[in-house]
């Protein structure tokens, strides 16, 4: 079975809808407060591009190897089909946020994270800002290893770590902020989604995901 056929059992499309619908709350009521409306924004690994499609921006980029993205992402979105160590496609200092979520425990090592941050500061204008949402281990502990194409453990302090050793400067971590997954502990309703987002306390209860914000600097 190849990875495409696993991640299509994983996430039939018939749940896409669902999944958007969860995505355009998590993007509007917080990842909004990072994104400016007239900010370009680079997805890595967008995969279905639940984020890219409802983040509000003025120029989208998926980047993805998988060539499949194109079929997911909405019109007018640019699609780049390049390794997210190497996307020639982009220009340095050319984009204002570069998002990645759920995306660096596939990576086989820590040493592609690492070149996958330096290339996401290459291409960031100096003071744009990298945003990442991640499974974080402390937390997931063994069901970590429940997919099989996890590689990489990683928690919200070894991405300080390997963020800093980028180049980049730490703005915001939170430990525990969403649930492990969508079809765990968090509420499935647009509603409760909403509140949970506005209630941080709640996060400390069933976050299992750290959030980090690091920053390339002005220099």
């Amino acid at each position: 079975m190849e990875l495409k056929d696993l991640y299509r059992n994983r996430f039939p499309e018939s749940a896409l809808a669902e999944k958007n619908a969860l995505w355009r709350v998590i993007c509007s009521v917080f990842l909004s407060r990072y994104v400016r409306p007239s900010d370009s924004v680079v997805d890595i690994g967008a995969g279905y591009c639940e984020f890219i499609n409802n983040i509000a921006a003025r120029e989208k980029t998926a980047v993805d190897l998988n060539p499949d993205v194109a079929r997911f992402a909405s019109p007018g979105t640019r699609i780049i089909n390049e390794s997210c160590t190497s996307i020639s496609t982009l220009e340095t200092s050319s984009v204002d946020i570069v998002f990645m979520s759920n995306f660096l425990e596939h990576l086989p090592d820590k040493q592609l994270v690492l070149a996958t941050f330096v290339e996401s500061l290459r291409i960031l204008k100096p003071g744009g800002k990298v945003l990442i949402l991640q499974p974080n281990i402390r937390f997931v502990g063994g069901e970590y290893w429940d997919f099989f194409d996890h590689h990489t453990p990683l928690t919200d302090r070894s991405l300080v770590e390997a963020l800093e050793l980028a180049g980049f400067e730490i703005q915001q971590v939170i430990p525990r902020f969403l649930p492990y997954t969508t079809r765990s502990s968090l509420p499935q309703s647009t509603w409760l989604v909403n509140l949970y987002l506005r209630v941080p306390i709640a996060w400390r209860i069933l976050g299992k995901q750290a959030f980090v914000v690091a920053s390339k600097p002005i220099r």
